[in-house]
């Protein structure tokens, strides 16, 4: 059994069901329904759920962890009397990984005896579900705190991240288009493609004329990353907010392209992300080289 623990939040978007497998603990941000506050419990139905209530007309808040629940959520790992590696999303994208700095720091002053690493992942979503599922192998096949540490940050900015997103208006209501765009967006039907850089922000890379185009953007983005390294056995990760056809024509596409490939997983988005974008959003992630918006 190993003398660490790796822990994420519930915005790695991983399946509850594999978290509960490999034993890993997460802390989960929080979002309102129309009002009512709500837990991300990872739970493939609860996602399932939240979208099909969105279609709906459900409206959908998020908000940050504060310092005092990450104190709370780290020092009850520490208390197993265990290291600690810590991963949650990009500092660029959420206040919160300031206030978990903050509560990380403390408890380094209370367990001197213990080590606390608590990761700029520069991931997010399902980028960061797969920097965790990678650091957890290592820790079960029995690589050392240090190696795994070393491991994640050499490798994190490799991880790539691709999006695409369905309505408009929800990026509008986040601030991360004016009104104007996201009208004129939707009267010409355009549809942006999003992109993680080595900074680790969320950033428009590409305006798609319709879904198809967008979704071939993102085919043709992850084969121009799959053409530098030789991908044999590489793991691509779909997630969606309800739009399984599109996850599946992107995963076909994908195993036509390069038959070579490993395993190909599809699932719910989590709600975090999903909440600023809508229904329709549509990712993947992967492990390459290097991070290449284009």
């Amino acid at each position: 059994m190993s003398d660490y623990i790796i822990a994420t939040s519930s915005t790695s978007d991983l399946p509850r069901t594999w978290l509960d497998e490999h034993c890993i603990p997460f802390i989960p941000y929080g979002y309102t329904v129309n009002g009512t506050a709500v837990e991300d419990d990872c739970r493939e139905e609860s996602r399932a759920a939240v979208y099909a209530g969105m279609r709906k007309g459900d409206l959908l808040t998020t908000s940050m962890i504060n310092e005092f629940v990450y104190y709370d959520f780290l020092r009850s790992l520490l208390d197993l009397g265990k290291d600690v590696i810590f991963l949650d999303m990009s500092r660029e994208m959420s206040a919160s990984y300031q206030n978990c700095a903050g509560a990380a720091e403390k408890l380094r002053a209370e367990y001197p005896a213990r080590r606390l690493y608590v990761m700029d992942t520069r991931c997010i979503s399902g980028g960061l579900g797969t920097l965790v599922v990678n650091m957890v192998r290592r820790m079960e096949a029995g690589d050392s705190f240090d190696d795994v540490v070393r491991w994640g940050e050499e490798n994190k900015l490799k991880i790539a991240h691709r999006f695409t997103v369905d309505d408009l208006n929800y990026l509008k209501r986040g601030g991360r288009v004016s009104n104007a765009s996201a009208l004129v967006g939707s009267l010409l039907n355009i549809k942006p493609v999003l992109y993680v850089p080595d900074a680790g922000t969320l950033d428009v890379v590409k305006k798609a004329r319709g879904r198809k185009a967008a979704l071939a953007a993102i085919r043709d983005g992850v084969l121009n990353d799959f053409s530098h390294i030789d991908c044999t056995g590489t793991e691509v990760h779909i997630l969606h907010a309800d739009c399984y056809d599109d996850a599946s024509f992107l995963r076909d596409e994908l195993k036509k392209a390069c038959p070579e490939l490993g395993e190909i997983t599809i699932s719910q988005l989590g709600v975090v992300i999903g909440a600023h974008c809508g229904p329709g959003l549509l990712t993947v992630f992967y492990l390459c080289d290097a991070r290449r918006p284009e």
